[in-house]
C-alpha cells in the first residue's frame, strides 16, 4: 500500500567524498569500485576563516557541498535549507561527555556547536541569511525524510530549497554499535518543484510499508542515494529501512 510520494527537480548539485577527486575517480566510486579513503577534509574556502575554524570535519564536509551547490549568479540569501545528518555532531558530543566524566573543564564553544543544527547556524551566520533552516535526523531514513521536508517547503511556495546531506564516521567509543559501514560523505541539491515543461529531469520518491524484519542498510543511505543520483543510467533505487520501502525514481 502506497503511503505517499513527492517529486522535484535538481537545479544544481555538488558532492564531496574523501579520496574522490577526479572525474575518473567519481565514475569508479559510483560503480562501487572505489571506496572513500583517507582522512582529508574540504577547505570550505567560501566561508570566513573565523567561522570555518569552528566547524568539525563532518561540518566542513556539509558546508563544502552546501556552498558548491549554490549558484553565484542568483539571489539565495533567503533560500530555505534542510540539513540532513543521521549522526550530526556526535563526535563533538562524545568528546564533551568524556571530558565531563573525567572532570575536565568543558569548552563553551564546543558545547554550543554540539547541537544537531550547528552547521545550519554557521552557514546562516556566514551568509547573513534570515531564511528558514531545518536539521533532520531520522535513522537510516534520514535522507528520505529530509527530501520529504524539502518538498513540503516547495509546496508551501519556496522557489528553491537547498538540501544538504552529510555524515562522518562514528567516534571510536560508538564503534561497537555501528550498524552499517559508516563513511564520510557530503552532498547538496538545489531543489525546485518538478515541471513537466522544464528541461530538468524529475526525481520522485514513493514510500510504503515494508517488512520490519527486512532492512537494506549495509551502507549509509546518503551514499546510496548519491550513487543513484549521479548514475544517470539508473532508473530507480529501492531501499528498505525503518519499516518503510523507499522507492527513488528518475523521470526523463
Amino acid at each position: 500500500m502506497l503511503f505517499g510520494d513527492v517529486s522535484f527537480s535538481v537545479a544544481s548539485h555538488a558532492a564531496w567524498i574523501p579520496g574522490v577527486d577526479s572525474a575518473e575517480a567519481w565514475q569508479q566510486w559510483i560503480g562501487g569500485d572505489l571506496p572513500a579513503a583517507g582522512s582529508s577534509e574540504p577547505t570550505v574556502k567560501a566561508m570566513p576563516p573565523m567561522l570555518r575554524r569552528r566547524a568539525s570535519v563532518a561540518g566542513k564536509i556539509a558546508l563544502e557541498a552546501a556552498y558548491a551547490a549554490l549558484p553565484t549568479d542568483c539571489a539565495t540569501d533567503d533560500i530555505p535549507i534542510v540539513f540532513a545528518s543521521r549522526h550530526g555532531e556526535c563526535a563533538r558530543s562524545a568528546e564533551l561527555l568524556q571530558e565531563l566524566a573525567t572532570g575536565a573543564p568543558l569548552s563553551p564553544a564546543s558545547f554550543s556547536l554540539s547541537v544537531h543544527n550547528a552547521n545550519a547556524g554557521l552557514f546562516s551566520i556566514a551568509r547573513r541569511s534570515r531564511g528558514n533552516s531545518i536539521a533532520v535526523a531520522a535513522g537510516h531514513s534520514t535522507v528520505e525524510h529530509a527530501a520529504i521536508e524539502a518538498c513540503g517547503l516547495l509546496a508551501d511556495g519556496a522557489p528553491h530549497v537547498l538540501l544538504v546531506a552529510a555524515d562522518g564516521p562514528l567516534p571510536d567509543v560508538f564503534a561497537p554499535y555501528a550498524d552499517c559501514r559508516e563513511q564520510a560523505f557530503g552532498w547538496a541539491w538545489l531543489m525546485q518543484a518538478a515541471d513537466e515543461n522544464a528541461p530538468l529531469p524529475a526525481i520522485s520518491l514513493q514510500w510504503s510499508a515494508a517488512n520490519a524484519d527486512v532492512a537494506d542498510t549495509a551502507t549509509p543511505g546518503g551514499t546510496d542515494v548519491l550513487r543513484f543520483f549521479l548514475n544517470t543510467a539508473a532508473a530507480d533505487l529501492v531501499r528498505q529501512a525503518d519499516g518503510r520501502r523507499w522507492h527513488w525514481m528518475r523521470h526523463a
